[in-house]
């Protein structure tokens, strides 16, 4: 008998499972499941490039569309599962087809996460997670509108030097403090802060959105916030987080907390059955501890592992996680987990454009902001999987090469 393998999803992580999977010489059924209409791509420019019309569609496509049928992969597009039958090892569809399976991999992912306040239905308020969300938006995104943001963080930032670009008037409204306030030290929130009010964007630090105003047609007009304080608007967007797709694994008795829990391997407690990307909560041996993560590298080096893990090659998932953003003429590249840092050291000059931080607890490096800086970015991760320690004053010393710096301080954590 045919051996099965079901993907449900059809983002970067399925997309690479089901290319690992082949390459890896499994020859059997493979059938990959996804709810838009669309081969695999990636979600990454869509906040930047892509909406902006400086990317094609086709160029956004993890592969080639002919990729999936030359390589025997059966797709399902437009298609949703609603039902594991964990006991006879099936899935059911939303047209009600059963499909059976040997191993069944769940690459589920995320959604956004939705304001619901009066006016949320408005003409004119988006999301921005998928294609179709950026073609809605693409055709108001001229110059002059009026463009508000909700929400300071990766997304809403990289919208509005979008917007500033094309040249619409920007406003970006953050409950906290200061923008991405989940993910960065005080000083890179300033940094960045700096940056967009120079480019002309309008920042609303600690301002909480309570209403969507609009006009007799339905259209957006205002947004207003409980303390009073109102931004007209001819286009809302709102970034304020995403949520782990887990209803099915949930619904099928599979373990889930704030993500499908895996293992090293992307197995759940059902042998069969794996999950990979957004959806999961996974050991993370370098860091010590769970975690659950939203990064293209997570994706697709999850959709590697459970690859390996079916077809009898396991290699446990150990990685230093790493994240990118790209605003203006500035890539922000981070690598490694800030929780838990008690140092914090700059090196290098923010008003350059050029520089990094470094977070560390008791002298051990945790993580790495590296603001166009690739070197420190590189080196930074091998220094995080290493376990390297610094001193403080040493590592922000420009006097001191930092390759050197790096390359010493391989060799002592090696050495202990």
């Amino acid at each position: 008998m045919t051996e099965t393998i079901i993907i449900v999803g059809a983002g970067h992580a399925a997309g690479q499972a089901a290319a690992s999977l082949r390459q890896k010489g499994f020859s059997g059924r493979l059938i990959m499941i996804g709810d838009e209409p669309y081969v695999p791509y990636q979600r990454p420019p869509l906040s930047k490039a892509f909406l902006a019309g400086e990317l094609e569609l086709e160029r956004l496509f993890f592969k080639p569309e002919n990729f999936w049928p030359k390589h025997d992969v059966e797709t399902m597009f437009s298609t949703r599962v609603k039902e594991i039958d964990r006991k006879r090892k099936t899935i059911t569809l939303d047209n009600s087809e059963i499909i059976a399976y040997n191993k069944l991999i769940l690459a589920t992912g995320s959604r956004v996460r939705e304001l619901h306040i009066p006016g949320h239905t408005l003409k004119g308020v988006h999301y921005l997670r998928g294609i179709d969300d950026v073609l809605a938006i693409q055709s108001a995104f001229k110059k002059g509108a009026r463009l508000v943001i909700v929400g300071g963080g990766y997304i809403g930032l990289e919208v509005a030097a979008v917007g500033r670009k094309n040249g619409l008037d920007v406003t970006v409204m953050e409950t906290e403090s200061r923008v991405m306030n989940r993910v960065v030290a005080t000083e890179i929130s300033q940094f960045f802060q700096n940056m967009h009010a120079e480019e002309g964007v309008k920042l609303e630090l600690g301002r909480r959105v309570q209403e969507l105003q609009g006009d007799k047609n339905g259209q957006l007009t205002e947004v207003a916030c409980m303390d009073g304080f109102t931004v007209p608007a001819d286009i809302c967007i709102i970034g304020i987080g995403i949520i782990p797709n887990i209803e099915l694994a949930e619904a099928a008795d599979i373990l889930c907390s704030d993500g499908i829990i895996v293992d090293e391997h992307c197995r759940t407690l059902d042998e069969d059955i794996y999950a990979i990307g957004d959806c999961t909560r996974h050991p993370n041996p370098i860091l010590g501890r769970h975690l659950r993560l939203e990064s293209v590298h997570n994706a697709i080096e999850q959709g590697k592992t459970a690859a390996a893990a079916i077809c009898g090659t396991p290699v446990a998932y150990a990685q230093v996680p790493w994240f990118w953003s790209d605003q203006y003429n500035v890539k922000l590249q981070i690598t490694g987990l800030t929780e838990g840092y008690d140092q914090f050291v700059m090196r290098g000059d923010p008003a350059s454009r050029s520089f990094a931080a470094f977070y560390l607890q008791d002298g051990k490096l945790l993580a790495v902001d590296a603001i166009n800086s690739p070197r420190e970015f590189m080196l930074g991760k091998k220094l995080i999987t290493a376990g390297a320690k610094f001193t403080p004053e040493i590592l922000a010393d420009m006097e001191q090469d930092f390759k050197t710096l790096a390359t010493a301080a391989l060799e002592v954590a090696k050495s202990t």
